[in-house]
């Protein structure tokens, strides 16, 4: 699809790119975000180091678990223990957690903007931060929703109550046997809805907002669309990434913004049409904001 040349630093100085990514946004019909981890990352919700340490030391001891997304995929002996960690791990990444920055930051610079955003977190910021459902993608799923682990059915359920519930209940890394959730119809355990492999539930949401998001491009597809790509890395680029650089190169009136700390990497055919920012989200998000005043 694209040549063997690729951009891989920043297209101009820090001020430079923040001047042009506020001229685009300015004169767009409509921005298209993109969204990753590293959006979080940015907003100090990191899933290692002193946070890790700080909250799940005892699972380390336990299992030798590094950083919340190896504890993850971790064969816990158990439901008991099974939830026990990842009651912990949603009710620290959705529930009790601030609103980051850069979200804020992002939201008052799309408000009063028509746009749209897709993204593969999963900790609920955006919403959080003040993203009209209508306007939301969450691909890969929530940590404040619930579904069976095989799946019997398409459908998701709410967690708080069960998750406090666990949190505040558990002892030494289990909690009690009448706590695990248990599928409504069919009686297995339930999972988060999170997208790790082909059991993941994509609810009627789901897919309403998929097809919000197809109506977006549909009606954007030839207007001055901004495609404003932050914090994706190399994990999952056919979701964001490769189709933002599609987008770019099949509409002569888009502008591609990739704004990410030291993950830099674009077709270099897009030339002009890409504004590439090595930076921290925070800072270049809340410079943004200031520019369109």
């Amino acid at each position: 699809m694209y040549s063997s040349q690729w951009t891989t630093t920043s297209t101009g100085s820090f001020s430079e790119c923040v001047d042009r990514i506020a001229d685009a946004v300015r004169g767009a019909d409509a921005v298209l975000v993109g969204a990753g981890a590293g959006l979080s990352a940015a907003a100090g919700f990191s899933y290692a180091g002193k946070r890790f340490d700080d909250n799940f030391a005892d699972f380390r001891a336990a299992y030798g678990i590094t950083d919340m997304y190896v504890g993850g995929f971790y064969p816990f002996p158990d439901q008991e223990t099974y939830w026990a960690w990842w009651s912990h791990m949603i009710w620290l990444n959705r529930y009790v957690c601030p609103v980051g920055q850069p979200y804020q930051a992002l939201v008052q610079m799309l408000h009063s903007r028509d746009y749209f955003v897709l993204t593969t977190n999963v900790d609920h910021q955006f919403q959080r931060a003040g993203i009209e459902r209508d306007r939301l993608f969450y691909t890969q799923g929530d940590y404040d929703l619930l579904q069976c682990s095989k799946p019997c059915h398409q459908a998701t359920y709410d967690n708080e109550d069960i998750v406090c519930q666990m949190v505040e209940r558990q002892r030494d890394l289990r909690v009690p046997t009448e706590l695990v959730p248990r599928c409504p119809r069919c009686g297995e355990p339930m999972v988060p809805n999170l997208r790790c492999d082909d059991a993941f539930v994509e609810d009627e949401g789901w897919h309403a907002a998929a097809r919000r998001y197809d109506a977006f491009l549909h009606r954007h597809r030839r207007d001055r669309l901004v495609l404003l790509e932050v914090g994706v890395g190399g994990n999952t680029p056919g979701i964001v990434k490769y189709p933002f650089w599609r987008m770019a190169s099949q509409n002569r009136h888009a502008t591609y913004v990739q704004l990410n700390r030291g993950e830099m990497l674009a077709p270099a055919e897009l030339g002009e049409k890409s504004i590439i920012l090595d930076c921290d989200a925070v800072q270049a998000l809340s410079a943004v904001r200031e520019r369109l005043g």
